[in-house]
C-alpha cells in the first residue's frame, strides 16, 4: 500500500508554529521570572522569622541540655551533702549535723530542703525543743512546692508532736483526709484521728476506725496490733481471721488424744 506524501509546510503554518515556540518560551520566562520574585517576597517576609524561631529551637533546646545537666549535677550534690549530714549526726555530732542540714536546707531544692528540715526537726525532738520541731514540721506542710508525701509526713509528725496541746478537732481537721482505706498513711493518721475521737467521747467513731486500721494488712503489724487492743476495748470486733481460729479449735478438739507412754519407758527427749 503506498504511502501518502506528506503535505509540505505552508509559509504561513511556519510562521505559526515559530510563533507558538517564541509564546511557550515567553511564558517559561515569565513563570520562571514570578517564582522568582515569589521566593524572593517569600523570603523577605518569612526569612527573618523562621531564622529566628529556628535559632530560638536551637537554644532552647540547648538550654534544656544545659538544665538538665545542671539539675543532675544538683540533685548529686544535693544527694552528697545530706548523706554527709546524716553520717556526722550518726557519729554523734548533732550540733555540727545540725549546721550543715540547715545549710544544706537554704540551698537544695524543694525535696532537698524538706529532707534536711525533716531531720533538723528530728533533732529539735531529740533535744527536746519541741516547739521548733513543730514550727519545722508547719513550714513543710504548708509549702506546696514540697512533694506530697513529705508534706503529708511533716503533717502527721507535726500534729504528733503537738497532740496534747492541740484541741481535738483540731487534729480531727487537719488528719482527717489521710485517714482513709487505701492511703499511705492511713494508720498513722487514723490512730491519731481515733485517739482525737476518744478525747471527743465519741467512741461511735473511734472504734469503728480503730476496728478498720486493725483489718488492713497494708498497715503496720505494730500499729495493727494496737488498733486491734482499742477496737476490742470499745466494743468492736477486729479480727479478721476468726474463722480460722474456730477452724484450727475445733481440729484440735477432734485429734484424738496421745497414747500413753508404756511404763519404765523413757520420756521422749
Amino acid at each position: 500500500m503506498a504511502l501518502r506524501p506528506n503535505r509540505p509546510q505552508t509559509r504561513s503554518d511556519q510562521l505559526a508554529e515559530r510563533k507558538a515556540a517564541e509564546d511557550n518560551a515567553l511564558l517559561r520566562e515569565i513563570d520562571d521570572a514570578v517564582r522568582h520574585d515569589q521566593l524572593q517576597d517569600a523570603a523577605k517576609r518569612y526569612g527573618i522569622p523562621l531564622i529566628s524561631a529556628l535559632v530560638a529551637g536551637l537554644l532552647g533546646f540547648g538550654g534544656y541540655l544545659w538544665w538538665y545537666e545542671s539539675r543532675e549535677g544538683n540533685l548529686a550534690t544535693t544527694s552528697e551533702e545530706l548523706v554527709g549530714a546524716i553520717d556526722t549526726l550518726g557519729a554523734g555530732h548533732t550540733d555540727t549535723a545540725d549546721k550543715e542540714l540547715a545549710k544544706l536546707a537554704g540551698n537544695a531544692s524543694s525535696g532537698g530542703k524538706a529532707a534536711a528540715d525533716m531531720l533538723r526537726a528530728g533533732i529539735a525532738l531529740r533535744e527536746g525543743r519541741a516547739a521548733d520541731a513543730i514550727k519545722l514540721y508547719d513550714q513543710i506542710a504548708k509549702d506546696g512546692d514540697v512533694p506530697a508525701p513529705y508534706r503529708d509526713l511533716a503533717t502527721i509528725r507535726g500534729v504528733a508532736t503537738n497532740f496534747d496541746a492541740m484541741k481535738p478537732e483540731d487534729v480531727v481537721a487537719r488528719l482527717k483526709p489521710l485517714a482513709v482505706p487505701g492511703n499511705p498513711w492511713f494508720g498513722s493518721a487514723g490512730e491519731l484521728v481515733g485517739a482525737a475521737y476518744l478525747k471527743q467521747g465519741k467512741n461511735d467513731l473511734a472504734g469503728p476506725l480503730f476496728a478498720s486500721i486493725a483489718k488492713d494488712k497494708d498497715v503496720p503489724e505494730t500499729l495493727r496490733s494496737r488498733a486491734r487492743q482499742l477496737a476490742g476495748m470499745l466494743g468492736y470486733d477486729a479480727i479478721t481471721d476468726a474463722e480460722t481460729f474456730v477452724q484450727a479449735a475445733e481440729v484440735a478438739a477432734q485429734a484424738p488424744a496421745p497414747a500413753p507412754a508404756p511404763s519404765g519407758a523413757a520420756p521422749a527427749q
